[in-house]
């Protein structure tokens, strides 16, 4: 498949960011072990500077990794977080004063032009959640506790005397490594170190459990084929579709057209896998078992579409989706002509075949009367919606006209 100039663009700012990260990062562990220091810049820049430098490249560097997974899910906080990073690895690159710091600069200016080129196709909202918010909100609010009230009390320390220091304290009693060249030297600084203690390791505890929780869960599930919760609580007045089939992604892809929510629910997991790197909401199951179902909440649905290759199968997962929800509409597609009357008696109310409907517009196209009137005779023979003794077509209760 031949790739797009587009595409490959949007592929270069990803891949340049993560090599400006890396590059970085290594750059700056180089200047911090002392190894290659003494670039064409070395003399006009202090050592004390070129040393600082080093430590900040590699923050840089470890801040851009995650501004590249960013931008690789499409984020717009991303694209803004690189490009605040991208001018600021360049600097940092011409401070560290170093031949390997030049492809550092080298990599942070290529990358600019590709990024503001693609700056369009970043356009996803992240949106954290109140609870993560709380979390990250209790994580910086623990932290200035522990770093403002050490600075303040600095005089009863031993070794605390700037607000960096205040702040290295903070973070190593938090991280409860305890290296014990910061002591409090009277009761109350030992009652302060206490509260900074436990509330740094609980805020420290929720906030990863609160943060990294939804990425494990969505990369686990997208392992395993299968819906995250925060997926399942979303769905509401969506469509379920159930099974897969050759149909399947021509119905996906006018379900997105028209902007309706939907989920699908199969057993077939290559396909759970390919729907689920495009973030379609899929559930690796039997659509035709009671739990699934429920699970991807039939009950709110608006809609039910069935139209995977097994007629059985889908009669099957009629019959149960009717029991679970009998006022939702039902729409079936029949792969073999003679089980169109079977399908529609397990519950759908209306069952369309596709076998019948390209033979009749083939028929039609070949005598050249392939106009609007044969069109929608093909499309009337090719579906049975069931009727009623008078001939009029049945509804079940709450059934929107057709």
């Amino acid at each position: 498949m031949e790739l797009s100039r587009e595409w490959v663009s949007v592929r270069a700012s990803v891949l340049l960011t993560f090599a400006v990260a890396v590059c970085s990062i290594v750059v700056g562990l180089l200047h911090i072990g002392g190894v290659g220091v003494g670039g064409p810049l070395a003399p006009y820049v202090p050592s004390s500077i070129q040393q600082a430098v080093g430590f900040t490249g590699t923050v840089t560097g470890v801040a851009m990794l995650a501004s590249g997974f960013a931008l690789l899910r499409g984020y717009r906080i991303g694209w803004y977080l690189t490009a605040v990073l991208l001018p600021l690895a360049a600097a940092q690159g011409l401070l560290q004063t170093s031949a390997v710091s030049l492809l550092l600069v080298a990599f942070s200016l290529a990358s600019v032009v590709p990024l503001a080129v693609n700056r369009g196709r970043f356009d996803r909202r992240f949106v954290p959640s109140p609870t993560q918010l709380a979390a990250g909100t209790a994580l910086g609010a623990a932290v200035a506790y522990g770093t403002v009230g050490s600075y303040a009390l600095r005089e009863e320390f031993a070794g605390v005397d700037t607000l960096v220091d205040a702040f290295y304290f903070t973070i190593v009693t938090a991280s409860t490594v305890g290296y014990g060249d910061v002591t409090p030297g009277t009761g109350i600084t030992k009652l302060f170190v206490l509260s900074s203690l436990v509330l740094n390791v609980a805020a420290f505890a929720v906030a990863l459990g609160v943060l990294l929780t939804p990425a494990i869960e969505a990369g686990l599930s997208k392992a395993l084929g299968t819906m995250t919760n925060r997926q399942f609580e979303l769905l509401d007045d969506h469509v379920l579709v159930l099974g897969y089939g050759d149909l399947t992604e021509p119905i996906l892809d006018g379900l997105d057209e028209q902007g309706h929510a939907h989920a699908v629910v199969t057993t077939d997991e290559t396909a759970t896998r390919r729907l689920t790197e495009r973030s379609v909401p899929v559930l690796t199951a039997d659509p035709s078992d009671v739990d699934p179902l429920r699970r991807v909440r039939i009950e709110d649905a608006r809609a039910v579409v069935v139209a995977a290759a097994d007629d059985a199968r889908d009669a099957l997962a009629i019959l149960t989706a009717r029991q679970l929800n009998p006022d939702v509409r039902i729409v079936a597609a029949a792969t073999q002509r003679e089980n169109i009357d079977k399908l529609r008696r397990a519950g759908a109310d209306r069952v369309i075949s596709p076998s019948v409907l390209g033979g009749q517009m083939l028929v039609d196209s070949a005598f050249g009367t392939d106009d609007a009137d044969a069109l929608t005779r093909a499309a009337d023979d090719a579906v049975d919606s069931g009727s009623d003794a008078s001939g009029e077509p049945t509804a079940h209760p709450g059934e929107p006209d057709v």
